[in-house]
């Protein structure tokens, strides 16, 4: 089959570059420092749970120089950047294209699936600490590397396409990647939604790192707080998620590099564009909608506007 990865960051790189050592057809949508690093280099990835292993060469490109059709569109951008992706999709897609976005914000399957109605838009999600260490290069904070996707109920689709979701399991298996298709995407979306909100919002409410989140303090105190707030809110949105979801949460945390920090914070500190207003203020919404009081949410929200941050 062939893959593209749109959005070749510490994300989509990571999942492009195992993908890619495995044999498969990889494409990766870059652009700037990391593709002119792809194309001189090939990519470089450090600490993972398979070692250090570089990639070289790979087909990289810009989403406007690709002009195959792909059989599988795993989205790894930042949601700021989700409506050029729409744009590619549209234009090399067709009625057996899949696409898999992995962002860290909820919802964004449904979102995209009302856009591009003539391909299947899955929902999903990965587990895996990585950040971008140089141009062409990424490092793992951890051994976790997960990838998890599903149709929405009620979507339908066709026999070839349930084979191409079934064979990107096995090849993400077969890479070193755990890939597990679910029949409970939103459920599983949740739950991933419930580790990067708080651990994004009360990373950069308390300008800490996951060192701060693994020994008692208030840092994670308030990680705990927000992260049964969230729990309720499930409820709520009748997601059946686990009563012992914060305690996994919790173990995840405890697995990560005390130096790993997540993305959105990496983005502000750097003054970049930053995803908070979906995967922190939207809470807020998405509590006042389902009528839950959320006031630790409510608190740490507040705080980050009042820096100025959106």
């Amino acid at each position: 089959m062939k893959y593209v990865i749109a959005g070749a960051g510490a994300t989509g790189g990571s999942i492009g570059a195992f993908l890619a050592a495995d044999g498969r057809n990889v494409a990766f949508l870059a652009r700037g420092a990391q593709l002119e690093a792809f194309l001189k280099k090939g990519i470089s990835m450090r600490h993972t749970a398979k070692g250090d292993f570089t990639v070289s060469p790979v087909k990289a490109m810009t989403m406007e120089a690709y002009q195959e059709r792909p059989d599988v569109i795993f989205v790894c951008v930042k949601s700021y950047s989700l409506e050029d992706v729409i744009k590619f999709v549209k234009r090399t897609g067709c009625s057996e294209t899949v696409v898999i976005p992995i962002l860290n914000i909820y919802g964004t399957g449904e979102r995209m699936q009302k856009e591009l109605p003539s391909v299947t838009v899955t929902d999903g999600c990965i587990y895996v600490a990585a950040h971008v260490s140089a141009p062409g290069e990424i490092t793992h904070g951890g051994d976790i590397f997960r990838v998890v996707y599903g149709l929405r109920p009620g979507q339908s689709t066709t026999e070839a396409v349930m084979e191409k979701l079934s064979q990107v399991k096995r090849d993400l298996d077969h890479a070193g990647v755990s890939g597990e298709y679910t029949d409970h995407v939103r459920r599983d979306t949740f739950r991933k939604f419930m580790y990067t909100s708080p651990m994004a919002a009360a990373g950069e409410y308390y300008h800490a790192r996951a060192g701060a989140f693994q020994e008692e303090g208030k840092p994670r105190e308030t990680f705990i707080a927000m992260d049964r707030e969230l729990l309720n809110l499930s409820k709520a949105m009748g997601l059946d998620v686990p009563e012992d979801m914060v305690e996994v949460n919790l173990a995840i945390l405890a697995g990560l590099s005390p130096e790993a920090g997540t993305s959105m914070q990496l983005d502000i500190a750097k003054g970049r564009q930053s995803e908070i207003s979906e995967l922190v203020y939207a809470v807020e919404d998405m509590a006042a909608a389902y009528g839950v009081e959320m006031p630790v949410y409510h608190q740490v929200i507040k705080e980050l506007k009042a820096r100025g941050l959106k």
